[in-house]
C-alpha cells in the first residue's frame, strides 16, 4: 500500500504546542511544502515575533530569528538588505501585525522591501489572553470586550490587505483562508506565488490567511470553522488585492 502522507523536509518531526483545531499548523504545512517545492530550504530565514507563533522555530528545519512584538518587518528588512541572496519571510498574527506592528508593515510595504509576509488573521489576540484585536469582528466577545466589540466606540475591524493595496509601491497582496480543503489549496498557491515574486526580486508580498482560534473564541474546532465562514468571510473578502505588473 502506498504512502498517503509524507512530512515535508522543511517541517520538523516534533510535537506542536498549538491548541486543538488551531489552523496555525495548516499554515506551517503549506509554507513548508512551498519551500520544499521551490528548493530554497538551505537559504530561507523565517522571522516570528511575539504571539502564538513565537515558538515556530521548533517546527521548521531552516534558520529562524525571533523579533520583538510587531518588529518582524524591521528585522526582515535588515536581513534581506544585508543578505539579498536569502529568502526571508515574516510570520505574524493580527494582534502583532495589525496593532503594535502596523507602522512596521505599512512602511516596509511602502518601501518595497523584497521579503514575504504570512499574516494570520484570527480576529483575536491569541497567546496573550484572548483580548480584542484590530481585526476583531463587530459584537465579537473577547476578554477585553466581554459584551462584544462595539464599533461606535472602537471602530470597525481593520482590513490590512485593502490598506496595503492602496499604496502606490508595487506589491503582491492577497487574502485567502484555511477553513476548507478548497480554500487551503488556494492558500498554498498564493504562498507559492508570494515566494516566487521574492525569488524574482520583484516586490514585497503579503498573504493574509483568515484563520480560526477555537480556544479564545470559546468554540469547538468545527464550530469555529463555521463561524469564520459565516462571520469573517463576508467582511474580509477573499482574493487578490494587488498584483505587480508583468515585466
Amino acid at each position: 500500500m502506498g504512502k498517503t502522507f509524507q512530512r515535508p523536509e522543511a517541517l520538523a518531526d516534533t510535537i506542536t504546542h498549538y491548541c486543538p483545531g488551531c489552523t496555525h499548523g495548516v499554515a506551517h504545512r503549506l509554507v513548508a511544502e512551498v519551500i520544499d517545492e521551490l528548493g530554497i530550504r538551505g537559504r530561507t530565514v523565517g522571522i516570528a515575533p511575539v504571539g502564538c507563533a513565537v515558538l515556530m522555530y521548533n517546527y521548521f528545519t531552516f534558520d529562524f530569528q525571533e523579533a520583538a512584538h510587531g518588529r518582524a518587518p524591521a528585522m526582515a528588512t535588515g536581513i534581506k538588505r544585508v543578505r539579498p541572496d536569502l529568502v526571508v519571510f515574516t510570520y505574524q498574527g493580527d494582534g502583532d501585525l495589525a496593532s503594535i506592528g502596523l507602522g512596521e508593515i505599512v512602511h516596509a510595504a511602502n518601501r518595497g522591501e523584497k521579503f514575504t509576509t504570512i499574516f494570520i488573521n484570527n480576529a483575536v489576540y491569541g497567546m496573550t489572553g484572548g483580548q480584542m484585536a484590530p481585526t476583531t469582528m463587530p459584537d465579537q466577545r473577547t476578554t477585553t470586550s466581554p459584551f462584544g466589540r462595539k464599533t461606535d466606540y472602537t471602530g470597525m475591524p481593520v482590513k490590512v490587505a485593502e490598506m496595503l493595496a492602496a499604496l502606490v509601491t508595487p506589491a503582491y497582496i492577497t487574502r485567502q483562508t484555511l477553513i476548507t480543503p478548497k480554500y487551503i489549496n488556494r492558500s498554498k498557491k498564493a504562498i507559492k506565488k508570494a515566494f516566487q515574486y521574492q525569488l524574482e526580486n520583484r516586490c514585497f508580498s503579503l498573504v493574509e490567511l483568515i484563520s480560526t482560534c477555537p480556544t479564545n473564541w470559546g468554540m469547538t474546532p468545527i464550530d469555529s470553522l463555521k463561524w469564520a465562514e459565516e462571520k469573517m468571510l463576508p467582511y474580509f473578502e477573499l482574493g487578490d488585492y494587488k498584483v505587480p505588473e508583468e515585466n
